[in-house]
C-alpha cells in the first residue's frame, strides 16, 4: 500500500506544471486518493495537522494553501514514507503556495473570483456563454470600464481604473506562448446593446471582429430569430486542462460569489447545453459578417 501510494504522489508530481490554483487542486486531490486509499476520515486526518475535518475538506479542494508541515504531517499519516517521494510533494506544496500575478490586486479582487483567475490562467479550452456582457478576455478598456462602473458606480476613480487594469491584464493570456483556446457563444443581445455608449460599443465591436482572426479564438452569436435556447438557465463557463488528473470545471458567477462544479454529471449536462448552443448559433465563419453589420447599423 505504502508502495502504490508513493507512486501516485511521484506521478502527480511529475505532471504538475501549472499555477498556484492549479497545483493546489492537484496536490488536493492525491492528499484525499492518500487518505482515502488508507481508510482515514477527515476528522483523524484533521486532528493529526491540528485543524478541523472542514480544513482537510478545503485543502483536498484545493481552496486554501498548504503549509509544509502540514503536508509533511500528512504524508506520515498516509503512509508516504520515501524520502525522494516526500521531497517531490513537499516541493509541489511550495510551489503551489506562491502567488499568480493576481494577488497584486486582492485589494479589490474577491477570493471567490481569484479562484477562477488562477483556473483560467491554467486551462488548456475554455468556452463560455453570455447572455448580457461580452466575455472579459474579449473586452476593449473602454468597455470594461463601463461594465466596472455598472457594478461599482460609487467606487473611487482610482478603483475603477485598477480594476480595468486587472482585467487588461487577464487579456494577456490570450497572447501568451500557453493561451487556451478560447470558445464564447454569446446571445445576440451582447453584441446589441451600446453599452457605455455607441462609440464605445463600435470600438468593441471592431475588436471582436480582430480577435476572430486569432487561431485561439472562436466566436458564435446566437440570434433573436432563434427564439428560446438550451441556456435558458444563465450564462456559465466550463474550462478544461492539459492535466489529466483535473477534471473540468463548470463556472458560475453570481452577484456576490460563484460555483464551481466539478462532479461528472454536471459537466456532462453543461456540455451538453454548451454543443446544443453552438448548433443553434450562427457558424463561426458568419461572426465577423455580422459583427461589421451591426457596427455598421450602430
Amino acid at each position: 500500500m505504502v508502495q502504490a501510494a508513493d507512486a501516485t504522489v511521484l506521478n502527480i508530481s511529475a505532471a504538475a506544471g501549472g499555477g498556484p490554483t492549479v497545483l493546489r487542486i492537484l496536490l488536493g486531490a492525491q492528499l484525499r486518493s492518500l487518505r482515502e486509499a488508507r481508510g482515514i476520515t477527515r476528522e483523524q486526518a484533521g486532528y493529526a495537522i491540528r485543524a478541523s475535518d472542514s480544513k482537510i475538506s478545503r485543502l483536498e479542494l484545493g481552496r486554501v494553501s498548504f503549509r509544509e508541515r502540514d503536508v509533511a504531517d500528512l504524508l506520515t499519516l498516509y503512509g508516504v514514507h520515501d524520502v525522494a517521494e516526500r521531497e517531490k510533494a513537499l516541493g509541489l506544496a511550495r510551489r503551489a503556495s506562491t502567488n499568480g500575478w493576481w494577488h497584486n490586486y486582492n485589494d479589490i479582487l474577491p477570493r471567490w473570483f481569484e479562484n477562477y483567475i488562477g483556473l483560467e490562467e491554467a486551462a488548456s479550452r475554455i468556452r463560455a456563454y453570455e447572455v448580457q456582457f461580452v466575455p472579459g478576455l474579449l473586452q476593449t478598456e473602454g468597455y470594461a470600464r463601463a461594465v466596472t462602473l455598472l457594478g461599482h458606480n460609487g467606487a473611487a476613480t482610482e478603483e475603477v481604473e485598477r480594476r480595468v487594469e486587472m482585467r487588461m491584464k487577464r487579456q494577456e493570456l490570450l497572447r501568451s506562448d500557453h493561451a487556451p483556446h478560447l470558445w464564447a457563444v454569446v446571445d445576440e443581445a451582447v453584441v446589441r446593446r451600446p453599452l457605455g455608449g455607441r462609440e464605445v460599443m463600435r470600438e468593441q465591436l471592431r475588436h471582436l471582429i480582430t480577435l476572430c482572426e486569432l487561431p485561439n479564438v472562436t466566436l458564435q452569436i446566437v440570434p433573436f430569430a432563434r427564439g428560446g435556447h438550451a441556456a435558458a438557465g444563465g450564462p456559465f463557463s466550463i474550462l478544461r486542462f492539459a492535466e489529466p488528473d483535473l477534471p473540468d470545471i463548470v463556472y458560475l458567477e453570481q452577484l456576490t460569489s460563484a460555483l464551481y462544479l466539478d462532479k461528472r454529471d454536471d459537466i456532462e449536462r453543461y456540455l451538453t447545453v454548451m454543443e446544443q448552443l453552438c448548433v443553434e448559433a450562427e457558424s463561426v465563419t458568419d461572426t465577423p459578417a455580422i459583427l461589421k453589420r451591426i457596427h455598421d447599423a450602430m
